[in-house]
């Protein structure tokens, strides 16, 4: 057992600071790289944005700034009644025309060091490449040295690769309150900020530099970061797409590049990337546009729409790069000879498209790949003409006769033709060059780019099938139908060959747009290609018969049913969500029963013999709480592969992630190490939502390294299809399973049994004013006016806690849950640290959870529970969460055997530790706002000008507060 002394909790100080203050057992404490040369950075920075500050907005807003940044970082290092109530006073005296650049400049100040610790991570990543040391876990070289140390020969290799595609799905989710002109912004700042690392720079090169990144800075200081209206989800189908065209085109390469380096250096002495064929190891998805739950801007139209405007921006992806090959394979035929093959293909386009040259027996005569490059260009040009004419709604501009690709195939052979004969007449190593990223290109995005999925609530299905029911005279009353009579009605339907008949031409609106979604992706599958769609997705999926009912209503489209030959066919992936604590519970019920139905057996092995099943970590987690929630779908995930492989098939995970701890957020390679053992078989799907997006994917550096976590992840934890791994240890789901009813029954007691809890949150936290900020298009609310707990949705209830420095959904009920099991017994604290070093589910819970209680401030959030209009209210839940936050630190600093919070993870600890004094006064001017805000709402209304002087900066606030805490939603 710890000494004494660390079974209590130390002063809050004292969590967050890195002092280590005894020497931990069995725990290395790794200690970190020194900061300096970011600390200098970021002081370059911050002096640049004070030049801004006082040349554009004068010298009170400098001042402004500088007395609250100044105090609060006095405050954080000794605490003083007198400093403190003299800030607080000279908040209360700032008018809302000093508080709004007052609050922008923290917000670009944040902005300015997520960019300088991001490029501090990178070239701290460059610098071991440099250096030829150890590379970092996740890397490429370290998983493979891994792999090798295993035991796992380059044959072996060979065989795990070949099952592995990491699919990232990019989401709209609103918790993201940047804008992408914003993101421009910074990016540039980002590249101008990396010429600094040049070691061969002079001094006046430097200052030049310098120069640049101040023009750059004053540029952001006059971009607006907050929307003057809403987004239209074509607005946020456009924000996904800027990752693509900003970093992940050029990522995706060096990706691979970086693979096979890798390959030559661990299995090199087997023949490294020659003896082991790199395949595709990644996809990508998008709910944006697809996703309609709970959404009503998003119809079958919208569908359509955001799969022309993703086809739109890889076709010009591909003429980029297609119009460089031209100008670069400058091969002469009369110093070459191209394969026969190629020969052929090329003197068949030329005579089909001879019209395109002015002279068909001249121009390109002797270049052949040149003039095969000019063809492709011209096709591939009439591809996006029609897509243009399409999402223009102008079929008369489609080019007649119409050259373009008739599917990604055809591009495809085009270029692997070419790399043949190139490797033909001893050219490979050209080959591989641009033309083989382009081919990684067009292998991974085809000619849609990410597959889409779509999602509808299972009511909807539900309320369709039960209206067609009842105009049909042969059909029995759907919703008098039991379980079990359903599942053979739908069954025996869908087992009559043909494509059945719709028996009426007039439905209800919200039935006939459920029809009209399938028959969107029935006609995108054909105009698009047939990856257009991956997964159609039900949330809230209760019974068996839902995922039947989504296969009946597609049928009408003819995405499903029987041939009239007797052959099944099915081009619809459906996936059941599970997405509360009860739908978790009901996994294994409820797969069962659907596995078992021969219809729906037959129509998955028609689509390909794989069941999908998507599990919710948002809802579950606001549900019944982060442990309940993580220990169900861990369960979840278990039950569904077992039963999949007892009916014979195989299963796809689809875990529904956020950016936050209560979401599921957290390092993504740990998070796919910590999935139980087995239940990863080589593909695995996540969302990337909100903020997770600019955060990973903004910068091209960071867009390679984090892609390459998630591949690394996914092969480490696929090892067991080559290789026995080891199992969960023996005593880890009895303690689990204690530990989540005890912490369940904790958290339900707060949220759903103490009286005034649903009042403490919306009064408490920033919540209300989120649906002003214009970050989504989608409601924060299920039902209007509604102000249960199940009807705000999970993003608004994450952000609002982690804003108001409670972060409560990430931990609370962890400290109850450990306290209740090990009680004094020395012997059950030596099994769960034993726990937290063996078992990866464990630890990543603990460690992950770590982070959300070092953003909590006890003393900021009580200046959020003063915000209550019931001072009994007030106390009480504020004690409890207090109260709660302290058992949890002390528990899990017992646990983990550390002395404070993220001491295993010091750089994160230094980052938030340098945040807090530019968060503090943030926190303490939105409670102001919020004060203020409130009280012009009931004295005038929400239209008054009163009320609108104070909701700008307070918008504003919710901007800053969320670049600095960085994942809130």
């Amino acid at each position: 057992m710890l000494p004494r002394a660390t079974n209590r909790l130390p002063a809050f100080a004292t969590i967050l600071g890195a002092r280590i203050l005894f020497p931990a057992p069995k725990v290395i404490l790794m200690p970190a790289p020194s900061d300096k040369p970011l600390r200098d950075r970021i002081k370059l920075l911050g002096r640049l944005l004070g030049d801004t500050l006082r040349d554009r907005e004068g010298r009170p807003v400098l001042d402004a700034v500088e007395t609250l940044r100044k105090g609060f970082t006095e405050l954080r290092r000794q605490s003083d009644p007198k400093t403190r109530e003299r800030l607080m006073r000279f908040i209360a005296a700032l008018n809302p025309e000093l508080l709004n650049p007052v609050v922008r400049a923290f917000n670009t100040y944040f902005s300015l060091a997520n960019i300088a610790e991001e490029d501090f991570q990178h070239q701290q990543r460059r610098e071991q490449v440099r250096c030829g040391k150890p590379l970092w876990r996740g890397s490429f070289d370290e998983t493979l040295r891994t792999l090798r140390a295993a035991g796992v020969d380059a044959g072996q290799l060979q065989t795990l690769l070949n099952q592995i595609c990491f699919i990232p799905v990019f989401t709209a989710h609103p918790t993201e309150a940047k804008r992408r002109v914003l993101l421009g912004a910074q990016r540039r700042i980002f590249l101008t900020h990396l010429k600094l690392d040049d070691p061969a720079l002079n001094p006046y090169q430097r200052s030049e530099v310098v120069e640049e990144l101040r023009s750059q800075i004053q540029i952001l200081w006059h971009t607006d970061e907050v929307r003057s209206s809403k987004p239209q989800v074509r607005d946020e189908v456009k924000n996904g797409l800027y990752y693509f065209r900003e970093s992940i085109f050029q990522a995706l390469p060096l990706l691979y590049r970086n693979l096979e380096r890798a390959l030559n250096a661990v299995y090199g002495d087997e023949g490294g990337k020659a003896a082991v064929q790199i395949p595709g190891l990644l996809r990508f998805g998008s709910w944006i546009g697809g996703d309609r739950d709970g959404n009503p801007f998003v119809t079958p139209d919208t569908t359509a729409l955001a799969l022309r405007l993703q086809s739109q921006e890889i076709l010009r992806e591909y003429l980029r790069r297609v119009a460089d090959l031209n100008r670069h394979l400058t091969y002469s035929s009369s110093l070459v000879t191209p394969s026969p093959p190629f020969t052929a293909s090329l003197a068949a386009d030329v005579r089909r498209m001879a019209v395109l040259f002015r002279d068909p027996t001249l121009q390109y005569a002797q270049e052949p790949y040149r003039r095969k490059f000019f063809l492709m260009h011209h096709r591939l040009q009439h591809n996006l003409d029609r897509i243009h004419a399409r999402i223009d709604e102008r079929e008369d501009r489609i080019p007649i006769p119409f050259w373009g690709y008739a599917s990604e195939q055809e591009f495809l052979d085009d270029l692997y033709l070419i790399r043949e004969s190139l490797v033909a007449h001893g050219d490979g190593a050209v080959a591989d060059g641009e033309l083989n990223d382009l081919i990684r290109l067009a292998e991974t995005f085809g000619f849609h780019l990410a597959a889409l999925d779509v999602r509808q609530e299972s009511g909807r299905h539900t309320a369709a099938v039960a209206e067609l029911f009842a105009m049909a005279p042969n059909l029995p009353d759907y919703v008098a139908l039991s379980e079990d009579e359903r599942l053979s009605v739908l069954g025996n339907l869908l087992a009559q060959p043909g494509t059945p008949l719709l028996y009426c031409d007039s439905f209800s609106p919200a039935t006939q747009e459920t029809l009209d979604v399938f028959q969107v992706m029935a006609r995108m599958h054909e105009e698009i290609g047939p990856h257009a769609f991956d997964t159609y997705v039900i949330s809230m999926t209760h019974e068996a018969s839902h995922v039947l009912e989504v296969l009946f209503l597609s049928s009408f489209a003819g995405l499903a049913g029987r041939r009239t030959d007797g052959g099944w066919h099915c081009d619809i992936r459906v996936a059941p969500l599970f997405e509360t604590i009860a739908d978790l519970s009901r996994v294994e019920t409820l797969l069962t029963r659907l596995l078992d139905q021969p219809t729906y057996r037959e129509l998955l092995v028609a689509s390909g013999g794989v069941q999908d099943v998507m599990v919710g970590y948002s809802d579950s987690c606001k549900d019944g709480g982060i442990l309940a929630s993580n220990y169900g779908l861990y369960q979840a995930q278990q039950q569904a592969v077992a039963l999949a492989a007892t009916h014979g098939f195989g299963c796809r995970l689809f875990h529904g992630r956020g950016g936050t701890v209560g979401r599921g957020g957290g390092p993504v390679h740990d998070a796919i190490l910590a999935q139980p053992p087995g239940t990863v078989r080589g593909q695995i799907k996540i969302t990337e939502q909100g903020e997770v997006l600019s955060f990973k994917y903004q910068n091209l550096e960071t867009a390679v390294y984090e892609l390459t976590l998630g591949i690394t992840g996914l092969i480490k934890a696929s090892r067991h299809l080559i290789q026995e791994t080891p199992d969960d240890p023996p005593d880890a789901a009895p303690i689990m399973a204690e530990l989540a009813r005890y912490g369940e029954a904790a958290y339900r007691d707060l949220t759903d049994h103490t009286p005034g809890f649903m009042d403490y949150f919306y009064e408490a936290t920033p919540v209300t004013a989120l649906g002003a900020l214009n970050i989504g298009s989608r409601p924060s609310h299920r039902a209007r006016g509604d102000r249960s707990k199940y009807s705000v949705r999970a993003i608004p209830w994450m952000f609002g806690w982690g804003l108001a420095r409670h972060t409560l959904p990430g931990w609370y009920g962890i400290g109850t849950a450990l306290t209740i099991l090990r009680g004094d017994d020395p012997e059950r604290l030596a099994t769960l640290q034993k726990l937290y070093r063996d078992w990866p589910f464990f630890r990543a819970l603990l460690d992950n959870s770590q982070m959300s209680l070092s953003k909590v401030d006890v003393g900021i959030a009580r200046e959020y529970a003063r915000l209550c209009e019931d001072a009994a209210i007030e106390t009480g839940i504020y004690q409890r969460f207090r109260d709660e936050y302290e058992r949890t630190c002390r528990e899990i600093l017992a646990v983990a055997q550390i002395p404070t919070l993220l001491a295993e993870n010091p750089m994160l600890a230094k980052s938030l530790e340098r945040r807090n004094p530019y968060l503090d006064p943030l926190n303490h001017i939105q409670v102001t706002l919020l004060r203020r805000y409130r009280q012009a709402l009931r004295d005038q209304g929400a239209d008054s000008p009163e009320a609108e002087t104070w909701l700008r900066p307070l918008l504003r606030s919710i901007n800053a507060l969320a670049a600095g805490m960085r994942n809130t939603g």
